[in-house]
């Protein structure tokens, strides 16, 4: 099956030979590996690139074990290097090379090459394209598929492709499954033989158990507002043990290193400051907090909001939690109390206020959810998103509610 991808190859294309080491990031079985091997050099093929200026490594293939050497893996790509013409060097799971910070410079120093890698442990790439390279590396983030790209790939009608993508997630392999079980069984298997395996090896955890309860109270509080202090609370009431709020962060960064999860930090819309906690944590892939909660807690409310989290950041917006402080009256007393908006999404100088609700058919939910818009004093885009499906509506304050799978299926439809 071809699913495909056309905003990351576009990308590619746009940063093709721009003198720049390209590292494609991104969760395990997200598809970095097809994007890179399959799509993209189909693409340069049909530019008209030769296979012999095509050089392609999977570095977690223990058949490449020796090219793992930095000095054997430099010696072979400059035995491949015959003319003057552009050479794209391809290396997948860049981690597993020794000392890959040094061999990515030294290929900088060919003239002829464009390099191309990915990885799949943020810590280990992205401080790296920061410090190593300074400017040198250009960022890319692959994603499991976002629901348009689930949608092009689905057999069923769109309604049947949204109950599956909220209860499946967007991981490709899935859809290679036609029976429930078959989905659940693969996803299960990917969390604890993939993910979870690899943060305990990894950062060597000696309480597996521990590690385990934290990403269990994480994955049901998928947006909830929490932080490390509240999860001790929580795993102290919950399993009667203690569990301290500075191994908890330490947990967390382990699930953000491995694209597990993303952290929402609160923002004082009015005062333009960040609020450091609590936070929220969304999950990278629904299908994959499900599958750790055993399909029991499909709550499509929060669920749905993930979706429309990850649906921003797979369009490039920075995401916060909105807080607008506002005035209110009790007992005859002025008090200020917090509103929140689920999204507040920045892209250069455009910003987008979200708001996700099942629906808003009641005058009283309509209005809980608006009262954040109409105390947010500037002229963006403001935009209510309800399950189904519902052509964008205007009402008289200027804001927008449209249908989540019309948001999900039009990339323009909040522009």
């Amino acid at each position: 099956m071809i699913i495909e991808r056309n905003s990351y190859i576009d990308r590619l294309l746009k940063h093709k030979g721009n003198n720049l080491i390209k590292i494609i990031t991104g969760s395990r079985r997200s598809g970095k590996s097809f994007l890179l091997f399959k799509l993209f050099v189909q693409r340069l093929k049909e530019l008209g690139v030769e296979d012999s200026h095509i050089i392609k490594i999977a570095l977690d293939d223990r058949a490449n074990k020796e090219l793992r050497n930095p000095d054997t893996m430099l010696d072979f790509v400059k035995s491949k290097i015959a003319d003057s013409k552009t050479y794209y060097i391809l290396l997948d799971e860049i981690q597993y090379l020794d000392e890959f910070e040094d061999v990515l410079n030294s290929f900088l120093h060919i003239d002829n090459v464009d390099v191309y890698v990915t990885g799949s442990n943020s810590r280990l790439l992205s401080n790296d394209v920061i410090t190593t390279f300074r400017g040198r590396g250009d960022e890319i983030h692959v994603f499991p598929l976002s629901f348009s790209e689930f949608l092009s790939a689905y057999k069923g009608n769109v309604q049947e492709a949204w109950d599956d993508y909220v209860l499946y997630g967007g991981m490709p392999l899935t859809l290679s499954f036609d029976a429930p079980e078959e989905k659940a069984n693969y996803l299960k298997s990917l969390f604890d033989k993939i993910y979870v395996a690899d943060i305990l090896e990894r950062y060597k955890v000696r309480n597996a158990s521990e590690l385990d309860e934290i990403l269990n109270i994480l994955s049901s509080s998928v947006g909830s507002l929490t932080n490390p202090i509240k999860l001790s609370k929580t795993f102290k009431s919950i399993k009667n043990k203690t569990i301290s709020d500075n191994t908890i962060r330490k947990y967390i960064s382990y699930f953000e290193d491995a694209f597990l999860v993303s952290k929402a930090l609160r923002y004082d819309i009015k005062g333009k400051r960040y609020i450091n906690t609590p936070s929220k944590y969304y999950f990278e892939d629904v299908g994959l907090r499900n599958a750790r909660l055993g399909f029991r807690q499909v709550e499509e409310t929060h669920v749905m909001e993930n979706i429309i989290y990850n649906e921003l950041r797979f369009r490039g917006y920075m995401i916060d939690v909105g807080v607008v402080e506002v005035n209110v009256q009790n007992n005859g007393k002025n008090c200020r109390v917090q509103l929140e908006v689920d999204f507040v999404a920045t892209r250069g100088n455009e910003k987008l206020y979200v708001q996700s609700a099942l629906n808003v058919d009641d005058p009283e939910k309509k209005f809980q959810e608006k009262r954040p818009f109409l105390n947010t004093p500037d002229s963006f885009r403001k935009v209510i998103i309800v399950k189904g499906q519902m052509k964008p509506r205007y009402d008289d304050d200027g804001i927008m509610t449209i249908g989540v799978i019309d948001f999900l299926t039009d990339k323009n439809s909040c522009t």
